[in-house]
């Protein structure tokens, strides 16, 4: 009878103790999936944070007056991936949202315009529809232009020139500057440049056999007085460019060439021009931002030839 008796009060206590451990052990659960929740978010970047990191890492001051600020969505969204491109073009966007970047870092404006201002546009169904795409996807687009363009060496420049392989002609203390060990015909040059792209359109002013050994490298739209310039003296007999106002450093090549003067204009046209330098800039970030993928999406070249 006592046997039964201690039995029965013994259940309860023994009960108790089991629930507890229980209690215990899935509150021990718990707890280490809240550590790891904050190791984990301690680790998550804003997109705002990343900024804050390119700023610490150019090697120019930074400017108040720049296009080098925020486009659309939130600064403090939490970043799952960084997109870096040339263009914020729609299919840009479209490819980054598809491989989970939802922050897109881009070179040049996202709505048409040096500020991105759209005034004077709206209401325009092709901005809403891109806005539209960049609110349902929760992307941020941020801009990437003056000061990369200011740091040293240029990110633009240095990306184009590892493209094309020119790190040996160029000339010391002048990035723009370049000199091949032996002459070659501007047929030749043009050839070459070719090869790097598949189907891009490149214009060329000048005679095809013309010989030379100094060219320039005028990236993006460098504007024509500072083409111009270039052109003036004998350091440069071609320049590379991205665009330019065809009225204007155009003509001027076209009546230099005419006086019989050794020069020769080669337009790449403006996004390839520039490109390879935002694939650098790709590989520049990953060397202080390692919390977060980052990936190079390019744009391409808009042009088609019939």
């Amino acid at each position: 009878m006592k046997t039964k008796i201690i039995r029965i009060a013994l259940r309860p206590v023994i009960l108790a103790s089991l629930a507890t451990g229980v209690v215990l052990a899935c509150l021990g659960a718990v707890n280490a999936s809240m550590k790891a929740e904050v190791k984990n978010n301690m680790n998550v970047l804003t997109a705002q944070q990343i900024v804050d990191k390119i700023k610490q890492h150019v090697t120019c001051p930074w400017q108040e007056r720049t296009v080098d600020t925020f486009k659309a969505g939130d600064p403090n969204t939490p970043v799952t991936g960084v997109a870096v491109t040339f263009m914020a073009t729609y299919d840009v966007l479209r490819r980054a949202a598809q491989q989970g970047c939802n922050f897109i870092i881009t070179h040049e404006p996202t709505f048409y315009h040096g500020q991105d201002d759209t005034s004077r546009l709206d209401p325009d169904p092709v901005i809403e529809a891109k806005r539209k795409f960049i609110k349902d996807n929760n992307l941020t687009i941020w801009r990437f232009h003056d000061h990369i363009h200011r740091t040293e060496p240029d990110g633009i420049v240095a990306g184009m020139v590892e493209l094309f392989g020119w790190k040996s002609f160029q000339k010391q203390n002048e990035n723009l500057h370049f000199e091949l060990p032996k002459s070659m015909s501007l047929q030749q040059f043009v050839n070459g440049l070719k090869q790097k792209y598949d189907n891009s359109v490149i214009r060329v002013i000048g005679y095809p056999q013309m010989q030379f050994t100094k060219f320039g490298f005028a990236a993006g739209a460098s504007g024509s007085i500072m083409q111009m310039k270039m052109l003036q003296g004998r350091d440069i007999e071609v320049l590379i460019a991205g665009e330019t106002q065809e009225w204007e450093t155009v003509e001027y090549v076209r009546d230099a060439k005419d006086m019989g003067r050794n020069k020769a204009l080669i337009l790449l046209g403006h996004s390839i021009s520039e490109e390879a330098g935002m694939k650098h800039c790709s590989e520049w970030l990953k060397s202080f931002v390692n919390e977060v993928p980052i990936k190079f999406i390019p744009a391409g070249d808009p042009f088609w030839t019939p």
